[in-house]
């Protein structure tokens, strides 16, 4: 299964490029197939490529949701030890 993320754009680089934040890790995304995106945008981020922007509500939304299933995974596994 592919899961895309929402990814916080902390800066624009060369080449169509921006460095994306993730929970607090950062790494960089080609911004070839979106348009117009900014500092502060949030985009989804699929393989290394942004393939839409969205705005922040929705993109909070669903960090939180995600955190959420990480949480419950993390204590069924405890549960299972």
């Amino acid at each position: 299964m592919c899961l895309a993320v929402p990814a916080l754009v902390t800066a624009l680089l060369p080449d169509d490029r921006a460095t994306v934040s993730l929970g607090g890790v950062t790494s960089t995304c080609s911004l070839e197939l979106v348009e117009d995106v900014a500092v502060g945008d949030y985009v989804i981020v699929h393989v290394g490529y942004a393939l839409s922007r969205l705005d922040a509500e929705e993109a909070e939304r669903t960090l939180a949701l995600l955190a959420e299933v990480a949480q419950v995974g993390t204590e069924a596994a405890e549960a299972a030890a």
